[in-house]
């Protein structure tokens, strides 16, 4: 059994880096046909999870070379350049198993363990996004994550198809810890309240909703947010709030919330 696991993750791993018309339906990658709106892209949200069964070799190799898999994520940081893979990739499995959605925000690494969360910086923008790594890639020089589409779009580098960035580890908060949902930044009090007794009826009062006010300038903004909520149970709160047609949200830790 062990054996078959090991040669279950070198298939993936090779198969995620092999451009044989087999393995895919089209030759060259391309972007989807549907029109992503950035607005509406949520980041993702580190949870703790366990390492994935496929995808976490000890090593393997590709093109000749071997990469050693981290046995542990935090604290890692890695400065150079980012592209993105879409939908020649969309509906095949990843290497730790999961079918590849270019609609998610998720990224490829070749050494970080399977899954791990990771925020992409922009050098030269300062845009971030905070991504799932759930694949392997990429395998050209000088490049040291790929991105979905989705997270590719959110970032800016869609159409240029590579950037400059800084990636770091994010690590996810402790399951007894407390998390913030903030489901709007509004300019009017009134719609500010109108929001607050929505989120309210949608959540059936399991959480407190309160309105914090920031001052930007002359502009005073009426924050809303769920919470506390238990770490654990924050994503789930965050797609019931996209079912009811309140997205994007925003999660926040304790030490955000005055920024």
């Amino acid at each position: 059994m062990i054996r078959t696991g090991v040669v279950l993750i070198a298939l993936l791993i090779s198969a995620c880096s092999s451009h044989q018309s087999k393995r895919y339906q089209h030759h060259q990658d391309f972007t989807p046909d549907a029109v992503v709106d950035v607005s509406s892209i949520r980041e993702a949200v580190p949870v703790a999870e366990p390492r994935s069964l496929l995808g976490n070799p000890e090593s393997y190799k590709v093109r000749g070379k071997r990469y050693r898999v981290m046995t542990e994520a935090a604290g890692f940081t890695e400065d150079g350049i980012a592209s993105w893979y879409g939908s020649k990739f969309h509906g095949y499995r990843t290497s730790n198993g999961e079918i590849f959605d270019v609609y998610k925000m998720t990224a490829a690494h070749k050494t970080l363990p399977l899954p791990c969360y990771v925020r992409v910086t922009r050098k030269d923008t300062g845009e971030s996004v905070i991504v799932r790594v759930n694949d392997r890639g990429p395998f050209h020089e000088g490049r040291i994550i790929d991105l979905s589409y989705a997270a590719a779009v959110k970032l800016g580098i869609d159409k240029a198809g590579t950037a400059p960035v800084h990636i770091e580890v994010v690590e996810p908060p402790h399951r007894d810890s407390v998390l913030w949902i903030q489901a709007g930044a509004l300019s009017s009090g009134e719609r500010a309240e109108q929001l607050k007794k929505r989120l309210a009826d949608i959540t059936a009062g399991k959480w407190p909703v309160t309105i914090n006010e920031k001052q930007k300038g002359d502009l005073t903004l009426h924050r809303v947010r769920i919470g506390p909520i238990a770490a654990g149970k924050a994503n789930a709160v965050v797609e019931q709030l996209e079912k009811a047609g309140i997205s994007p949200t925003v999660v926040l830790m304790q030490h955000q919330l005055d920024i």
